[in-house]
Protein backbone atom coordinates (compact mmCIF):
# COMPACT_ATOMS: atom_id res chain seq x y z
CA UNK A 1 0.00 0.00 0.00
CA UNK A 2 1.36 3.38 -0.99
CA UNK A 3 -0.11 6.50 0.57
CA UNK A 4 0.41 9.78 -1.25
CA UNK A 5 1.74 12.35 1.18
CA UNK A 6 1.02 15.96 0.16
CA UNK A 7 3.86 17.19 2.36
CA UNK A 8 6.65 15.51 0.39
CA UNK A 9 7.96 16.27 -3.06
CA UNK A 10 7.03 14.30 -6.19
CA UNK A 11 10.66 13.12 -6.35
CA UNK A 12 10.49 11.71 -2.84
CA UNK A 13 7.20 9.96 -3.62
CA UNK A 14 8.66 8.53 -6.84
CA UNK A 15 11.73 7.23 -5.04
CA UNK A 16 9.58 5.58 -2.37
CA UNK A 17 7.39 3.92 -5.00
CA UNK A 18 10.45 2.60 -6.88
CA UNK A 19 11.88 0.97 -3.76
CA UNK A 20 8.48 -0.37 -2.67
CA UNK A 21 7.89 -1.96 -6.05
CA UNK A 22 11.29 -3.65 -5.89
CA UNK A 23 10.46 -5.04 -2.44
CA UNK A 24 6.99 -6.31 -3.34
CA UNK A 25 7.92 -7.52 -6.81
CA UNK A 26 11.12 -9.27 -5.75
CA UNK A 27 13.20 -7.60 -8.45
CA UNK A 28 15.93 -5.07 -7.51
CA UNK A 29 15.51 -1.60 -8.95
CA UNK A 30 17.74 1.18 -10.23
CA UNK A 31 19.25 3.52 -7.64
CA UNK A 32 17.05 6.42 -6.55
CA UNK A 33 19.79 9.04 -6.57
CA UNK A 34 18.57 10.20 -10.00
CA UNK A 35 15.44 11.37 -8.17
CA UNK A 36 16.75 12.68 -4.83
CA UNK A 37 20.48 13.12 -5.35
CA UNK A 38 23.43 11.20 -3.96
CA UNK A 39 23.90 13.05 -0.69
CA UNK A 40 20.66 14.92 0.09
CA UNK A 41 20.21 13.27 3.48
CA UNK A 42 17.00 15.12 4.30
CA UNK A 43 15.36 13.94 1.09
CA UNK A 44 16.61 10.39 1.64
CA UNK A 45 15.17 10.23 5.15
CA UNK A 46 11.92 11.64 3.76
CA UNK A 47 11.77 8.68 1.38
CA UNK A 48 12.47 6.31 4.26
CA UNK A 49 9.70 7.96 6.27
CA UNK A 50 7.18 7.46 3.46
CA UNK A 51 8.07 3.78 3.17
CA UNK A 52 7.91 3.17 6.92
CA UNK A 53 4.69 5.16 7.16
CA UNK A 54 3.08 2.92 4.56
CA UNK A 55 4.27 -0.19 6.38
CA UNK A 56 2.86 1.06 9.68
CA UNK A 57 -0.42 2.01 8.01
CA UNK A 58 -0.60 -1.57 6.73
CA UNK A 59 -0.27 -2.95 10.27
CA UNK A 60 3.44 -3.10 11.11
CA UNK A 61 4.75 -1.80 14.44
CA UNK A 62 8.00 0.08 15.03
CA UNK A 63 10.14 -1.87 17.51
CA UNK A 64 13.51 -0.14 17.23
CA UNK A 65 16.26 1.19 14.99
CA UNK A 66 19.38 -0.01 13.26
CA UNK A 67 22.60 1.90 12.81
CA UNK A 68 24.50 1.57 9.56
CA UNK A 69 27.77 2.84 8.11
CA UNK A 70 29.63 2.41 11.38
CA UNK A 71 32.84 0.97 9.95
CA UNK A 72 35.57 3.08 8.33
CA UNK A 73 35.72 0.68 5.37
CA UNK A 74 32.03 1.07 4.53
CA UNK A 75 32.14 4.83 5.05
CA UNK A 76 35.11 5.02 2.69
CA UNK A 77 33.24 2.87 0.14
CA UNK A 78 30.34 5.33 0.09
CA UNK A 79 32.48 8.43 0.53
CA UNK A 80 30.85 9.51 3.80
CA UNK A 81 32.07 10.23 7.31
CA UNK A 82 28.89 9.59 9.30
CA UNK A 83 26.62 6.66 10.11
CA UNK A 84 22.97 6.40 9.09
CA UNK A 85 19.93 4.77 10.62
CA UNK A 86 16.90 2.73 9.66
CA UNK A 87 13.73 1.61 11.38
CA UNK A 88 13.08 -1.89 12.72
CA UNK A 89 9.54 -3.25 12.38
CA UNK A 90 8.02 -6.18 14.23
CA UNK A 91 7.93 -8.43 11.17
CA UNK A 92 11.69 -8.11 10.63
CA UNK A 93 12.66 -10.28 13.62
CA UNK A 94 13.06 -14.06 13.45
CA UNK A 95 13.82 -16.32 16.39
CA UNK A 96 16.76 -18.70 16.35
CA UNK A 97 14.41 -21.69 16.11
CA UNK A 98 12.67 -20.24 13.04
CA UNK A 99 13.81 -20.49 9.44
CA UNK A 100 14.55 -17.14 7.86
CA UNK A 101 12.67 -17.11 4.54
CA UNK A 102 15.10 -16.43 1.71
CA UNK A 103 12.12 -15.44 -0.43
CA UNK A 104 11.70 -12.26 1.63
CA UNK A 105 15.15 -11.09 0.63
CA UNK A 106 16.69 -9.88 -2.62
CA UNK A 107 20.46 -9.59 -2.07
CA UNK A 108 21.07 -10.59 1.56
CA UNK A 109 24.28 -10.16 3.48
CA UNK A 110 24.86 -11.03 7.14
CA UNK A 111 26.71 -9.07 9.77
CA UNK A 112 27.29 -9.75 13.46
CA UNK A 113 26.35 -7.02 15.90
CA UNK A 114 25.51 -6.15 19.47
CA UNK A 115 21.84 -5.42 20.03
CA UNK A 116 20.94 -3.07 22.84
CA UNK A 117 17.47 -3.30 24.38
CA UNK A 118 16.57 -0.03 26.05
CA UNK A 119 15.21 0.14 29.57
CA UNK A 120 14.43 3.85 29.46
CA UNK A 121 13.82 6.60 26.93
CA UNK A 122 16.65 8.59 25.36
CA UNK A 123 14.67 11.77 24.87
CA UNK A 124 16.91 14.46 26.35
CA UNK A 125 20.43 15.14 25.10
CA UNK A 126 23.24 15.74 24.80
CA UNK A 127 24.28 12.12 24.50
CA UNK A 128 27.65 10.45 25.01
CA UNK A 129 28.73 6.84 25.35
CA UNK A 130 28.68 7.30 29.12
CA UNK A 131 25.27 8.98 29.26
CA UNK A 132 23.46 6.36 27.15
CA UNK A 133 24.88 3.43 29.10
CA UNK A 134 22.31 3.75 31.89
CA UNK A 135 19.44 3.57 29.38
CA UNK A 136 20.45 0.07 28.24
CA UNK A 137 18.51 -2.70 29.97
CA UNK A 138 20.59 -5.46 28.41
CA UNK A 139 22.68 -6.43 25.40
CA UNK A 140 22.34 -9.49 23.14
CA UNK A 141 24.29 -11.03 20.28
CA UNK A 142 22.60 -10.33 16.96
CA UNK A 143 22.80 -11.18 13.29
CA UNK A 144 21.48 -8.47 11.04
CA UNK A 145 20.57 -9.58 7.53
CA UNK A 146 21.07 -6.44 5.50
CA UNK A 147 19.48 -6.25 2.08
CA UNK A 148 19.25 -3.78 -0.77
CA UNK A 149 16.35 -3.14 -3.06
CA UNK A 150 18.89 -1.44 -5.38
CA UNK A 151 20.31 -3.70 -8.05
CA UNK A 152 23.82 -5.08 -7.43
CA UNK A 153 24.14 -2.99 -4.25
CA UNK A 154 24.89 -0.02 -6.52
CA UNK A 155 24.31 2.44 -3.70
CA UNK A 156 25.48 5.83 -2.57
CA UNK A 157 24.46 7.54 0.66
CA UNK A 158 21.09 8.77 -0.58
CA UNK A 159 20.18 5.35 -1.94
CA UNK A 160 20.88 3.41 1.24
CA UNK A 161 19.25 5.94 3.58
CA UNK A 162 16.13 6.04 1.42
CA UNK A 163 16.07 2.23 1.40
CA UNK A 164 15.69 2.17 5.20
CA UNK A 165 19.47 1.99 5.61
CA UNK A 166 19.51 -1.23 3.58
CA UNK A 167 17.59 -3.02 6.32
CA UNK A 168 16.33 -6.56 5.92
CA UNK A 169 15.74 -8.90 8.84
CA UNK A 170 17.46 -9.79 12.11
CA UNK A 171 17.88 -12.56 14.68
CA UNK A 172 18.71 -12.06 18.37
CA UNK A 173 20.63 -14.47 20.57
CA UNK A 174 19.09 -15.93 23.70
CA UNK A 175 21.60 -14.67 26.26
CA UNK A 176 20.94 -11.29 27.85
CA UNK A 177 23.71 -9.41 29.62
CA UNK A 178 23.68 -6.10 31.44
CA UNK A 179 26.46 -3.65 30.79
CA UNK A 180 27.79 -4.46 34.23
CA UNK A 181 28.41 -7.97 32.89
CA UNK A 182 29.85 -7.16 29.46
CA UNK A 183 31.75 -4.17 28.08
CA UNK A 184 30.68 -3.64 24.44
CA UNK A 185 33.97 -2.19 23.25
CA UNK A 186 35.90 -5.20 24.53
CA UNK A 187 33.97 -7.98 22.78
CA UNK A 188 35.48 -10.17 20.07
CA UNK A 189 33.39 -11.68 17.27
CA UNK A 190 33.69 -14.67 14.95
CA UNK A 191 31.03 -15.34 12.30
CA UNK A 192 30.72 -18.53 10.27
CA UNK A 193 28.71 -19.57 7.22
CA UNK A 194 27.96 -23.29 7.10
CA UNK A 195 30.77 -23.83 9.57
CA UNK A 196 33.42 -21.85 7.69
CA UNK A 197 34.80 -18.70 9.28
CA UNK A 198 33.85 -15.71 7.13
CA UNK A 199 34.19 -12.67 9.40
CA UNK A 200 36.00 -11.61 12.54
CA UNK A 201 36.00 -8.35 14.43
CA UNK A 202 35.54 -6.61 17.74
CA UNK A 203 33.64 -3.90 19.56
CA UNK A 204 36.08 -1.19 18.58
CA UNK A 205 35.21 -1.78 14.90
CA UNK A 206 31.81 -0.17 15.53
CA UNK A 207 32.53 3.58 15.70
CA UNK A 208 35.29 2.86 18.22
CA UNK A 209 32.68 1.57 20.71
CA UNK A 210 29.10 0.35 20.12
CA UNK A 211 28.00 2.81 22.81
CA UNK A 212 29.35 5.62 20.61
CA UNK A 213 27.01 4.35 17.92
CA UNK A 214 24.09 4.34 20.34
CA UNK A 215 24.89 7.91 21.40
CA UNK A 216 25.05 8.99 17.75
CA UNK A 217 21.69 7.36 17.06
CA UNK A 218 20.05 8.90 20.12
CA UNK A 219 21.17 12.32 18.91
CA UNK A 220 20.03 11.74 15.32
CA UNK A 221 16.68 10.27 16.37
CA UNK A 222 15.98 13.25 18.59
CA UNK A 223 16.88 15.65 15.79
CA UNK A 224 14.44 13.87 13.48
CA UNK A 225 11.68 14.09 16.07
CA UNK A 226 11.45 10.40 16.92
CA UNK A 227 13.52 9.81 20.08
CA UNK A 228 14.50 6.33 21.17
CA UNK A 229 12.07 4.73 23.61
CA UNK A 230 12.19 2.14 26.39
CA UNK A 231 11.74 -1.39 25.09
CA UNK A 232 13.16 -0.66 21.65
CA UNK A 233 15.79 -2.89 20.06
CA UNK A 234 18.84 -1.07 18.72
CA UNK A 235 21.14 -2.88 16.29
CA UNK A 236 24.34 -0.96 16.92
CA UNK A 237 26.38 -1.75 13.80
CA UNK A 238 28.66 -4.39 12.38
CA UNK A 239 31.56 -5.75 14.42
CA UNK A 240 33.31 -7.04 11.30
CA UNK A 241 32.91 -7.50 7.54
CA UNK A 242 29.56 -8.50 6.08
CA UNK A 243 29.16 -11.77 4.18
CA UNK A 244 26.74 -12.76 1.39
CA UNK A 245 24.04 -15.23 2.42
CA UNK A 246 23.35 -18.05 -0.05
CA UNK A 247 19.99 -19.85 0.10
CA UNK A 248 19.92 -22.59 2.73
CA UNK A 249 22.88 -21.17 4.63
CA UNK A 250 23.41 -21.38 8.38
CA UNK A 251 25.04 -18.23 9.77
CA UNK A 252 26.41 -18.25 13.32
CA UNK A 253 28.06 -15.46 15.27
CA UNK A 254 29.94 -15.93 18.55
CA UNK A 255 30.51 -12.77 20.57
CA UNK A 256 32.53 -12.94 23.77
CA UNK A 257 30.42 -12.17 26.80
CA UNK A 258 27.18 -12.44 24.84
CA UNK A 259 27.23 -16.03 23.64
CA UNK A 260 26.15 -17.04 20.17
CA UNK A 261 23.32 -16.40 17.73
CA UNK A 262 22.36 -18.52 14.73
CA UNK A 263 20.27 -17.70 11.65
CA UNK A 264 19.07 -20.55 9.43
CA UNK A 265 17.87 -19.69 5.95
CA UNK A 266 15.42 -21.50 3.72
CA UNK A 267 16.32 -22.86 0.32
CA UNK A 268 16.13 -20.82 -2.85
CA UNK A 269 12.55 -21.66 -3.79
CA UNK A 270 11.07 -21.50 -0.30
CA UNK A 271 9.00 -18.54 0.82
Amino acid sequence: MTITNPHVSPEVEAAARRLQQAATGGVPCAPVRDLIGSDDVAAAYAVQSVIIGDRVAAGATVVGRKIGLTSPAVQQWLGVDTPDFGVLLDDMEYAEDETVPTGRLLQPRAEAEIAFVLGSDLAEGPFTADSVRSAVDHARAAIEIVDSRVIDWDIQLGDTVADNASSGLYVLGAERRTLDEVEPVDVAMVMTCDGTEVSTGNGAACLGDPLNALAWLATAALEYGEPLRAGQVILSGALGPVHPVPPGAVIRADITGLGSVTARFSGKDDA
